[in-house]
């Protein structure tokens, strides 16, 4: 099998694809997924386009996307290319710069490179499992905050959707709880970028009550390497298994975990 460093160049040639592509082509048709769930047709072109182009630069490695399905994923599935072709899709038909596109290479359930591209902010984040994480082929790391008050969390978008009442009484809790406590509350829109920024240091942790693949695989390796953690709201390590993400730098994560279990 081709070398990781050298996937990791594949990779960061695919997301550079869906980047050009954010950023020359207009949003085309918006349709709707479901309730208040959106796909423009630029997202499912960019898919298309970047599938193609790892099918050809790296053969033979299965590819799960977003916008129409694909491969599989779960610890005993072998090398798995996942991509958000547009992670921010709302933030992006809306003309708001806080999207990007989100590709991680798995193994058996383990995220082995992860890239972030973010062209409208003119951010690229990419991370190979012990290579350490990098922001514009800078190396990152994230923030020594300690103290709950000092500190800047960003949580995941609200539900939509079947049982979005009760799933969003949960949140509610939780933007509560951290408003309360923490020195401000931020709300992105994009789950790539939330993980990217708690690696790099601009936000202290982030708290995100969901868990899809393509929008967490990339970000999760880029906190690991960067010396974040990254576990469920028990503080069971991350997997793909779990319902939610929580990531945060040392103490502070169980300074989290231990406010949400109030």
């Amino acid at each position: 099998m081709t070398s990781l460093d050298e996937l990791l160049n594949t990779a960061r040639d695919a997301a550079e694809i869906g980047a050009r592509m954010m950023t020359t082509e207009a949003p085309g048709t918006v349709s709707a997924k479901g309730d208040r769930d959106y796909v423009t047709e630029l997202d499912v072109r960019i898919q298309h386009a970047i599938q193609d182009y790892l099918h050809h630069a790296a053969p033979g490695i299965d590819f799960l996307g977003e916008e129409d399905g694909g491969g599989t994923l779960n610890d005993t599935t072998d090398y798995v290319w996942v991509l958000d072709p547009i992670d921010g899709t709302s933030n992006f038909s809306h003309g708001i710069p806080l999207c990007a596109t989100s590709l991680a290479l798995v193994h058996r359930g383990q995220p082995l490179i992860g890239v972030i591209t973010a062209p409208f902010l003119d951010l690229r984040y990419y991370a190979v499992h012990g290579g350490g994480a990098y922001c514009n082929d800078k190396p990152i790391q994230c923030s020594s905050t300690t103290d709950l008050r000092r500190a800047i969390v960003s949580i995941g978008d609200y539900a939509t959707g079947e049982g979005a009442a009760e799933k969003n009484e949960r949140r509610f809790a939780v933007t509560r709880a951290l408003a309360e406590n923490v020195e401000r509350v931020r709300m992105f829109g994009a789950a790539s970028l939330d993980l990217a920024w708690v690696a790099e240091g601009r936000t202290d942790a982030c708290v995100i009550l969901s868990n899809k693949p393509w929008d967490m695989a990339a970000g999760v390796l880029i906190n690991r390497e960067a010396n974040g953690n990254v576990s469920d709201l028990h503080g069971v390590k991350y997997t793909f298994r779990g319902k939610e993400t929580v990531s945060a730098c040392g103490v502070l994560l169980e300074a989290i975990l231990a406010m949400l279990a109030v």
